[in-house]
């Protein structure tokens, strides 16, 4: 039965009130408050919040043990991440800790303070490149300054290495995807030895790919491409006894224990493959993990952990270590399943081509999870959506999860407003549907984009993967797609239908705050005169800007003046609908012919460049608000309780306030390289 508009928001609300209610006991004062300070620090230009756990008392013993396992798990390996992300920044990273924890002279004057904002920063980005723009982080104290703390602390670092670091010229970038300078060469990632090239990978895994079949392997995803003394190149794979072996181990020794505790068989076997594959390497068994995994949806945990997500490797081969642990949000979960179980649906009334269609979607599950940990790539900046396994035949065969991080969107939320909308919305009528759908709508957008736009489509038979065709475009393209599936749907009778919003005002919001964001508030994330880099920003500017040019005629948005402020204001609803339909068909078309010149053409003359006068003044006018671009999260730290016999009786959650405290702790506890 579809409940009624009135019904709808109570059940809503009676939902989002349990998903923020404080249930767990720990030492945290605050938490059984209504004060429990989600935002503790603002730097540079980022922000550091803390979440919840609700539920976590509920769990079982054994459950509860399950979780401190997995996340332990996941901490040990917390140095690969920054190795793999810079060759130097663990040197860096040791060298600047020791300095903070030992240094006894002046700590009030500014060039301390820009010290420890320095390395807070590191912190955040894993390592001396913005974990957003993979812009190089310059200090802003001296050279000279650096070399008295390093002195005054008895702390060695390389004169090179100080040399790079207030040397904006090398390994400026982590990631380059601008090919004329070189996609591997131009990067600092440390993926690949310095001198090797783009084209040079490209020759090593061809024959690979080549006789690949219709199941590839992840070519790549566990290795690093090193160059031999007799110059041929070979791959450093990572595994208990290769290259990260020494974390590797620890993170095996903490999965294992997990398996001891797991809820169910599937659960077990799945951990089991994942320990196997850590120690051998092997992508056969990651593949057969990620079957077993996707393939394990019955208990109240779960967990992602492993090299996973490419966006850091220019070529799209090798994955960031990243661990997310997850317990079920049910009532979250219960009101968003009805995605999975009509995803045939939108599939079928896509705006695709027919032959670009599945058949059948399979296997597509949708949770809203808590999460009790993470690390890695997800930490401290984090997604909010996941959808896994990244394998397309795997995905096809067995289905994949989609999960909303439902505590991390509502710490978010619970931060605190930042009068964004005020500033950039354009009417007291958009600024109001905001507040009163904005809520839902960017829930819907994250759940249809996760559960429904990545499992969308299918490639034309003989085409190679989107890694191969359509190469640094690819993780854009991908998300321009997920994107605009959620947007296309959207504003859609069907959701109504479905009792999924309460009206296609819904719609309308989700439609105002994308084109806003995409052509305005994203800007302020980066530096003038800088090109967008990363994927999924390109991917936003990309779609807002098409629908802008191609709707122009008929006026479908239009970009006003008031006060002197830019804004632009979307005139027809309807319209707009369409031109997000009739993009989506384009990029699905491009992904499954693997059309590559016209997946470029779209990403660099819609993606890329930016209006550099807009730019000054969004600028301008988000510097008034105060309010840091970029938030990441102070993890909750799981405590154990045991028996005389060393057993676990009980696990605590203890919600830490300080975020250099939980890095230098980490620090100590979880130094493995």
């Amino acid at each position: 039965m579809k409940p009624s508009k009135q019904n709808y928001w109570l059940l809503l609300l009676i939902a989002f009130t349990l998903s923020c209610t404080p249930t767990t006991k720990e030492e945290t004062p605050a938490e059984h408050k209504d004060d429990f300070k989600y935002l503790t620090e603002q730097f540079a230009d980022l922000k550091i919040l803390r979440y919840k756990i609700p539920g976590f008392d509920k769990l079982s013993t054994s459950q509860k043990t399950l979780v401190y396992y997995l996340t332990q798990a996941g901490l040990e390996g917390r140095d690969i991440m920054y190795d793999m992300n810079y060759r130097h920044n663990l040197a860096v990273r040791k060298a600047l800790e020791k300095i903070i924890k030992n240094y006894t002279g002046d700590k009030t004057a500014e060039s301390w303070k820009q010290f420890e904002v320095y390395l807070k920063r590191i912190w955040f980005s894993n390592g001396i490149h913005h974990h957003y723009s993979n812009a190089k982080l310059m200090p802003e104290f001296s050279k000279e300054y650096l070399q008295e703390l390093l002195t005054a602390t008895n702390t060695e670092l390389s004169t090179d290495i100080i040399a790079i670091l207030f040397d904006p010229e090398v390994d400026a970038k982590k990631v380059n995807l601008d090919a004329s300078k070189g996609l591997v060469k131009g990067s600092a990632v440390n993926f690949y030895d310095p001198d090797i090239t783009a084209e040079e990978v490209d020759a090593f895994y061809a024959p690979l790919l080549a006789k690949a079949g219709d199941k590839p392997l992840s070519y790549g995803l566990n290795s690093r491409l090193v160059r031999m003394k007799d110059g041929t190149i070979q791959e450093d794979v990572y595994k208990a006894d290769g290259l990260y072996g020494a974390a590797i181990k620890r993170i095996i020794y903490w999965l294992e224990k997990a398996a001891t505790v797991a809820e169910n068989e599937p659960q077990k076997k799945a951990l089991e493959l994942l320990i196997e594959y850590y120690k051998t390497g092997s992508l056969e068994t990651w593949d057969e993990y990620n079957i077993a995994w996707v393939e394990a949806t019955e208990g109240d945990i779960d967990y992602i952990n492993s090299f996973i997500e490419v966006y850091n490797d220019p070529k799209g081969y090798r994955g960031s270590y990243e661990n997310i642990v997850e317990i079920n949000d049910f009532e979250a979960s219960e009101r968003m399943k009805v995605l999975s179980d009509n995803v045939q649906w939108f599939e079928d009334n896509s705006s695709i081509m027919d032959e670009h269609k599945k058949a059948k979607v399979v296997g597509v599950t949708y949770k809203v999870v808590n999460v009790a940990g993470e690390a890695g790539d997800a930490s401290p900046s984090t997604p909010i959506g996941v959808n896994l396994p990244n394998a397309n035949w795997i995905r096809a065969t067995h289905g994949s999860k989609s999960v909303s991080l439902g505590n991390i969107v509502a710490a978010y939320g619970k931060a605190g407003g930042s009068g964004f909308l005020e500033e950039f919305a354009y009417s007291k009528e958009e600024i109001a549907r905001a507040k009163e759908y904005g809520d839902i709508g960017g829930k819907m957008h994250t759940a249809l984009h996760e559960v429904v736009g990545h499992a969308s489509g299918k490639l034309n038979e003989g085409v190679g993967t989107p890694k191969e065709t359509l190469k640094n475009y690819a993780s854009a393209l991908e998300e321009g797609r997920a994107d605009l599936v959620a947007l296309y749907f959207l504003y859609d009778q069907k959701l109504i239908d479905l009792g999924l919003v309460p009206s296609l005002e819904v719609g309308k919001e989700t439609y105002d705050g994308y084109i806003r964001n995409g052509l305005m508030l994203q800007l302020r994330r980066l530096n003038i005169g800088d090109d967008i880099e990363e994927a999924h920003m390109r991917n936003r500017q990309m779609i807002a800007k098409w629908v802008l040019e191609k709707g122009a005629d008929e006026n479908v948005i239009e970009r006003k003046t008031k006060d002197g402020k830019t804004y632009f204001v979307v005139n027809d609803y309807e319209k707009l609908h369409d031109l997000f339909g009739q993009l989506l068909r384009e990029i699905q078309r491009i992904k499954s012919e693997g059309d590559f010149e016209a997946g470029k053409s779209l990403i660099e003359n819609y993606g890329v460049k930016v209006d550099l006068e807009l730019h000054k003044e969004v600028l301008e006018r988000a510097a008034k608000l105060k309010s840091a671009p970029y938030g990441g999260f102070i993890n909750p730290k799981l405590v154990p309780v045991t028996d005389d016999a060393g057993n676990i009786t009980d696990v605590k959650v203890e919600y830490p306030a300080d975020f250099t405290k939980q890095m230098l702790y980490y620090a100590e506890t979880y130094s493995n390289l």
